[in-house]
């Protein structure tokens, strides 16, 4: 009986084995696919669209989430305050590399000079320190630069071109950023060279945009240009909801913001920009390093009118300035 006993728990723990055997190899695979930080200054809800054009890069070069690699979120919710400890979550998770917007990258960049890290910034990505140069990034950083803040003097005369006759423009900053200091140079010379007044608020919460509407009104601002930057898109649905309230024709850096009933839009297509994002993210994964990834300057802008909210507010264009228009909602 005894040797029985033994027999069996020899073939019971043979068994064992072998089940261990199936299984472990798959754990171990299951451990090493790849995963993806993905850091934003901005919150989830602000960020749909954008991650869904970043899915799409990565699928067009072979991965799929889910499949062949996973991402793990980290969303600051315009708590600017949080990014260093989520970027440093990331790289104690042992990130295959690491995607951010401007002030997501800049503060990984912090965190790690290490991991690999590729970025979407409408701003200058030298000033930010991110790389060296455009064409040779060095480090171990790379992504799509679309200079958003440098078309402040276009979406400045094509405002002008609406308008019936000269009124105050006021204008929304979002403080503390150096790409903000370059828009309000752009578009304070501009300004200042055809003699067109400008009422700047600088804003960095939602307690600031209504201020700021307030004195817009106050000061009887006959329009409204609202600057680039994570912060403005993110609390568009208020900008919007105010300049509604308040019958300001207001034009936006990006589409999204017309699709939410903005009246027009100027800008290079954010989508577009983290499709890329996608590819160069799927890149690093195959082997490649960021600092033979020259940074890709997007060269795609989009001039969107939202016809609806024009006859809302009594505004007609001119068949001229439709007829440039990219895309027009009603």
């Amino acid at each position: 009986l005894l040797s029985l006993g033994a027999g069996m728990r020899r073939r019971r723990f043979i068994t064992l084995l072998g089940g261990a055997a199936v299984t472990w190899p798959l754990t171990v695979r299951a451990q090493q696919k790849p995963v993806i930080g993905f850091l934003r200054s901005t919150s989830e809800s602000d960020s749909l669209s954008l991650v869904t054009a970043f899915r799409q890069g990565l699928k067009e070069t072979g991965y799929i989430d889910g499949e062949n690699v996973a991402i793990e979120f980290r969303w600051a919710n315009n708590q600017a305050a949080r990014l260093p400890s989520l970027a440093a979550e990331l790289v104690a998770r042992t990130v295959a590399v690491i995607v951010g917007n401007s002030e997501a990258a800049v503060a990984a960049r912090s965190a790690t000079t290490t991991a690999p890290i590729v970025f979407a910034t409408g701003a200058d990505p030298i000033k930010l320190g991110l790389v060296s140069s455009l064409s040779r990034p060095g480090g171990n950083v790379t992504g799509v630069v679309f200079f958003s803040d440098v078309l402040g003097a276009k979406r400045l005369d094509l405002m002008r071109q609406l308008l019936a006759k000269p009124t105050a423009i006021g204008m929304l900053f979002h403080a503390g950023l150096s790409s903000t200091e370059t828009e309000r140079r752009d578009v304070g010379a501009a300004a200042q060279a055809i003699g067109q007044q400008l009422i700047v608020r600088d804003v960095s919460s939602g307690r600031d945009i209504d201020a700021a509407f307030a004195e817009f009104v106050q000061r009887r601002a006959g329009a409204l240009l609202v600057g680039a930057g994570s912060f403005l898109f993110s609390n568009r649905v208020q900008i919007v909801a105010l300049a509604a309230r308040h019958a300001l024709p207001a034009l936006y850096t990006q589409r999204e913001t017309v699709v939410a009933g903005g009246l027009m839009s100027y800008g290079p297509s954010n989508i577009e920009a983290y499709r890329q994002v996608g590819i160069y993210t799927a890149r690093i994964l195959k082997g490649e390093k960021p600092s033979d990834l020259p940074v890709i300057q997007s060269t795609k802008f989009e001039f969107a009118i939202n016809l609806k909210t024009a006859k809302t507010l009594g505004l007609e264009f001119h068949p001229q300035l439709l007829a440039t228009a990219d895309e027009l909602f009603d």
